[in-house]
């Protein structure tokens, strides 16, 4: 069985039926906090909620798919109170998001981690990004494995 290939468009927003105009104005609600619920926000643009969670996974403001580069990092860390949370912290410090983290079972005092990163907000570069990272005490190495 093969994987259907994603394909995206560009349209402008004044020919989009209905239901997606709503779905996008439902989903910017929810992100604001203007409504806390999905039932607030379909009822306050005029949508159900079936069309709603219909379309809402597969609409993405165009800003947000030009500016999203993801870096996946895998790294040894020593087994130590702290150590993952000193890397969590220096991630957050320097404006990346943790998408995914992974961690292995720690063997022979080493833990494998492997992290997804939203990258685009970094305050620097991703070289020294992580060069920094491994100087972090308890880092014992680090590499990039993708970026996308």
């Amino acid at each position: 069985m093969t994987r259907r290939e994603e394909k995206y468009f560009l349209i402008r927003s004044d020919i989009l039926p209905e239901s997606i105009a709503k779905t996008i104005e439902a989903k910017k609600l929810l992100e604001s906090g203007e409504a806390d619920t999905v039932n607030e926000a379909v009822e306050r643009v005029g949508l159900s909620r079936s069309a709603f969670y219909k379309y809402k996974d597969g609409i993405f403001p165009f800003n947000a798919m030009m500016s999203e580069e993801i870096m996946t990092i895998t790294f040894s860390l020593e087994h130590r109170s702290g150590t993952l949370s000193k890397v969590l912290q220096f991630v957050a410090e320097r404006g990346g998001n943790i998408l995914t983290i992974n961690q292995t079972i720690p063997l022979q005092g080493i833990a494998n981690i492997s992290m997804s990163i939203d990258m685009a907000h970094l305050t620097v570069s991703s070289t020294d990004f992580l060069d920094q990272l491994q100087q972090i005490d308890g880092v014992r190495r680090a590499m990039i494995v993708g970026r996308g």
